[in-house]
């Protein structure tokens, strides 16, 4: 474990009814395995009734939690009323269960965002469990992991041997002896709870982080939104270029480019319709078409048309310059694509230059199927 101050452990878990999950996961991670994993931090995302249970059977006086912490000596861990997260109605109402449609987006987003929230800071190192709660529950915090998951953090389900796994007294395995009642089909019997066995399932997780655009990853959005930009990532790429409105669409999204990087990749992109894909732009012969192309953006009569000119023809005359004109325009237009669709799906529209190629050779991926310019 790392000793950085700055660096912060939190275990993350949904819960519902049987809060003993609590318990459960962080003995195994605290107790139980040969590298303890102590939580600096304990949060929960559960239902208003999985609240009140939690706050009382784990929070209240030396209930479990405390209990767990005294009987294996555990460092403090800041486990505040305040971190249990109630999931909330549309109209930000405490959500008692999950049984409709609307609520099960509503758990979505907010668990969604939670998750997003905690994984903010780089410092913090996250440990995620699926095992309480509803299925979907469960299941929409083990996908929003993916989407915002790091390689610092990981993902659990925890293991509880019988017949102690549906006991509703059972929390954790005690150092000492402790009696609790049970059943074994008809027959009421009685246990001790340091004889159970309680193990995590290390689950793997596809992350996505990375490939989400900056605005989702630091900013509110529902799940439904990150899983739909995720996967048109996922599908065949679409540029479309509206000359007249000067606008950039690609993957249902609009990219925002100055005058001279609309003319600049419109003038790729008609290359690329004529099945030109690869550019020399130092070559003078190609430039000019830049000079055909550009009264489609800037008036002829305009100081913008005056300055393309100007800066073309004198970086043309110093022939290996040319890419000090074109270079910080690529850059910006490729930044522009990584800030809306994530860097991921941004490659797909990418101008790049192909390896072992001159550095004034560029390359529009795109087939002329994949692209539509509008004139009119």
């Amino acid at each position: 474990m790392s000793d950085d101050k700055n660096h912060r452990r939190i275990l993350l878990a949904v819960t519902g009814l049987t809060p003993q999950i609590v318990t459960e996961t962080l003995y195994a991670l605290a107790c139980h395995e040969c590298e303890p994993w102590i939580p600096h931090e304990v949060h929960l995302i559960t239902t208003a009734t999985g609240a009140d249970n939690a706050r009382l059977n784990l929070l209240a006086g030396e209930r479990w939690f405390h209990r767990l912490c005294s009987d294996y000596q555990l460092p403090p861990i800041q486990f505040p009323v305040e971190n249990i997260h109630v999931l909330i109605d549309s109209e930000g109402k405490p959500l008692d269960d999950i049984r409709t449609q609307e609520h099960n987006t509503l758990a979505a987003d907010f668990i969604t965002d939670t998750l997003r929230q905690l994984t903010e800071n780089p410092a913090t190192e996250i440990h995620v469990s699926i095992a309480g709660g509803r299925k979907t529950m469960g299941y929409y915090l083990g996908y929003a992991l993916s989407l915002y998951g790091r390689p610092q953090d990981r993902l659990s389900h925890v293991l509880v041997s019988d017949p102690y796994e549906t006991n509703r007294n059972f929390y954790y395995p005690t150092p000492y002896e402790h009696p609790i009642h049970s059943r074994r089909g008809d027959k009421e019997i009685t246990v001790d709870a340091r004889h159970a066995q309680v193990d995590l399932a290390n689950i793997p997780f596809v992350q996505l982080r990375d490939g989400l655009p900056e605005r989702l990853r630091t900013g509110k959005a529902s799940f439904t939104q990150v899983v739909a930009t995720t996967n048109r990532g996922l599908k065949e790429p679409k540029l479309i270029v509206n000359v007249r409105h000067r606008q950039v669409w690609a993957d249902d999204e609009e990219v925002n480019l100055s005058k001279t990087e609309f003319l600049i990749l419109l003038w790729l992109a008609e290359r690329a319709v004529r099945d030109e894909r690869m550019t020399d732009w130092s070559d003078p012969e190609v430039a000019q078409e830049l000079f055909n192309v550009a009264p489609q953006v800037f008036s002829t009569f305009g100081g913008d048309y005056e300055r393309l000119e100007k800066a073309l023809i004198f970086r043309i005359e110093r022939d290996d310059e040319i890419n000090l004109y074109f270079e910080p325009h690529k850059a910006k237009i490729n930044k522009a694509f990584a800030h809306i669709l994530g860097k991921r799906a941004a490659e797909r529209y990418m101008i790049t230059t192909p390896k072992k190629k001159a550095g004034t050779q560029v390359f529009l991926p795109l087939a002329p199927e994949q692209i539509e310019i509008i004139k009119t």
